[in-house]
Order: structure tokens, then sequence, then C-alpha cells
């Protein structure tokens, strides 16, 4: 039987893993930028972390997007506990980071400690968990990954071999 396809995909390419990346570094960095702001008191550790969080926010809206038409397009998909776990608790990061963001913009850089840190710390936490189960989607359950062996074996043919025939 084929893997579970991807519905959200680019020249059979899956968008949502070319687009998760994003959101956890920067949810990531902020963590970072929050700590540096806690230890120096530096401003701009403030504002790049309210930066990233804002950019981490937008890429998040669109890793999540791009993952609900894929569980929306397969119902393979839909049937994996994995998935539900993945996607749950995802929706949990946006929602803490949401809050984290409101906060900051309302109450400035004294959100940040001890707050901004620990939202942060618990969100990393859970992105190690989503993570996980995102592996697990992919490399236990196969979800959008290519049923062509011969793709995987076999190099594309090289320039020369393209020209000869």
């Amino acid at each position: 039987m084929a893997n579970p396809r991807s519905t959200a995909s680019i020249a059979g390419h899956p968008v949502h893993p070319m687009l998760v990346p994003f959101p956890i570094a920067f949810f990531v960095v902020t963590l970072a930028c929050d700590i540096a702001f806690g230890s120096t008191a530096n401003a701009a550790f403030a504002t790049a972390s309210t930066w990233l969080l804002g950019a981490g926010l937008v890429m998040a809206a669109l890793a999540a997007v791009a993952g609900l038409v894929d569980v929306a397009g397969e119902r393979r998909i839909r049937e994996l506990n994995d998935v539900w776990w993945h996607a749950g608790d995802n929706v949990v990061v946006v929602v803490l980071q949401a809050a984290s963001f409101y906060l900051r913009y309302s109450q400035g850089n004294g959100a940040i400690v001890p707050t901004g840190i620990i939202l942060s710390l618990i969100v990393v936490g859970i992105l190690l968990f989503t993570g996980w189960k995102g592996w697990n989607m992919v490399y236990r359950h196969r979800v959008g990954v290519s049923d062509d062996a011969s793709s995987a074996t076999q190099p594309s043919a090289q320039p020369a071999q393209r020209r000869a025939a």
C-alpha cells in the first residue's frame, strides 16, 4: 500500500515540513533573547524577542494551514494518533505564544521577566514533544514520504545522458 500522501505539496514535496523549522527556530531564539534580556536588561534583546515571537506566530499559522490541508485531504493521516497529539499541542504552543505576545505588547519589557521566560520555556518543552510526534509521522508512519523506490535509489539522469537521448 502506498504511503499517506501530503495534500499540500509543491512538485510532490510536502509544504508543511518546509515551513515548521521557521516557527521552531523563532520560538527557541525568543527564549534565548528572553534569557539574555533577563541577564543583561539590554532592551535590544527585548525588542528582538518580541519581533521573533511575532515572526514565529506568522510562520506557525502558515505551517498550521499546510498541516491542516494534509490532515483534511488524507483519511489515513487523520487516523494516526500521533497527528492529533502533534496538532493539538502545537495549538497550545500558538495560544501560549499569542498570550506572551499580547502581554509584551500591553505591558512592555516588564512582561518578559519572569512571565515571558516561563512561557518560552514551556513552549520549547512542548515543541520537543510535538517534534517527536512529527518525527513519528514521517519516519514511522511514512506520511509524505515518496513511495517511488527508484527515485530514492536511482540518481536522476545526468545532463549528458539527457542530451544524448
